[in-house]
């Protein structure tokens, strides 16, 4: 019998200590990693915590952006293809699953599936010709595309036109994604931007995360090499589509109603953009660090402004930009680094 007070043997208990050291030791090498996990359990838990319904929905908009940033990210931050279009696919994802639930009676978790296939199609449809063009005149084809999407929208009699779709509310059903709480909406666009990022993460560290960066960097070096340009670049699209339509739905959802003059405009596309540039486009956290200040600031502005709160946000996106185009062009993210290195 071992004298131990704790009752293990000194094998086992000289175990259970190296584990412990080992446990450690990796924290101090690697205390970015242990931060990622407080933060996600901090995330899981908010809800939990904090009964605040205002809170709840700020931070339903964080996701919701960053999840929008994240997918512009694979596109424009890391192969380099900077599109003005992403309401188009937001828009598929929104009008798809709600058609399927209002006019046939079918879950909008099954909307969300095709609305992401839809999505995906539509990026193959547009992208094949689309990517011939290069730089802005990409970017003004998207943006010109969006604007011809939100007039043959408007135009739509079987999904009521310009006046919109309202979803009838039945109660809470988790079957029919809805809920008379704002925390089922909450984990669900978490869950969302997980996978988001978790995408992102693997995209980054894989073969076609180096082909992007390849084909951002020096196109005509990449081609000279044997890379195949064009199916990686729809390769990109149709996960920035997949993504916007995902996230297209829960909006749907969320409010139970889509107008095409508020689901089908440039803004939803430049807010994105602006939250993945202010981060650090083309870096894994860029997007959620510009989530984390532009969704809330917009929220805050309009709470407390109401209609003008939006002209002094849009105001304010412009002065960060500005200020980071000066003195950090590459965004907060290179900041971060810096500061890092520094202490």
């Amino acid at each position: 019998m071992s004298d131990d007070t704790s009752g293990l043997s000194p094998s086992t208990d000289r175990m259970i200590h190296s584990r412990w050291r080992v446990t450690l030791e990796n924290v101090r090498s690697n205390p970015g990693g242990a931060l990622l996990v407080l933060v996600l359990v901090v995330l899981a838990a908010f809800p939990l915590l904090v009964a605040d319904p205002t809170l709840q929905h700020v931070f339903i908009q964080v996701f919701f952006y960053a999840t929008l940033a994240q997918a512009w990210n694979i596109l424009g931050g890391y192969a380099g293809q900077l599109s003005l279009g992403q309401s188009i696919f937001v828009g598929a994802g929104a009008y798809t699953s709600t058609l399927l639930f209002v006019k046939a009676g079918v879950t909008p978790w099954i909307g969300l599936v095709g609305g992401m296939l839809v999505a995906m199609s539509l990026a193959i449809l547009i992208g094949y010709p689309l990517f011939r063009l290069k730089g802005h005149y990409f970017a003004i084809a998207t943006w010109l595309l969006t604007e011809i999407a939100q007039v043959l929208v408007i135009n739509w009699a079987w999904a009521s036109g310009a006046v919109g779709i309202n979803l009838p509310f039945r109660g809470d059903s988790p079957v029919l994604f809805q809920f008379n709480s704002k925390a089922p909406f909450y984990y669900i666009s978490f869950a969302i931007a997980v996978l988001a990022f978790v995408t992102t993460y693997l995209v980054e560290h894989t073969k076609p995360g180096y082909i992007f960066r390849a084909i951002k960097d020096d196109p005509e070096a990449a081609s000279s090499l044997g890379v195949y340009i064009l199916r990686y670049q729809l390769l990109a699209f149709m996960i920035y589509s997949a993504f916007s339509a995902a996230i297209g739905t829960f909006y749907a959802q969320y409010v139970l109603v889509i107008v095409p003059d508020t689901l089908l405009k440039i803004d939803m596309a430049v807010l994105a953009m602006l939250a993945a540039v202010l981060g650090g486009k083309g870096t894994l956290w860029g997007p959620l660090i510009g989530a984390l200040i532009l969704a809330p600031l917009a929220e805050y502005a309009r709470i407390l402004l109401g209609g003008q709160g939006r002209a002094i946000s849009l105001a304010v996106y412009g002065f960060l930009i500005v200020s980071l185009a000066i003195y950090e062009p590459l965004g907060l993210m290179s900041l971060f680094r810096r500061i890092r290195r520094r202490i």
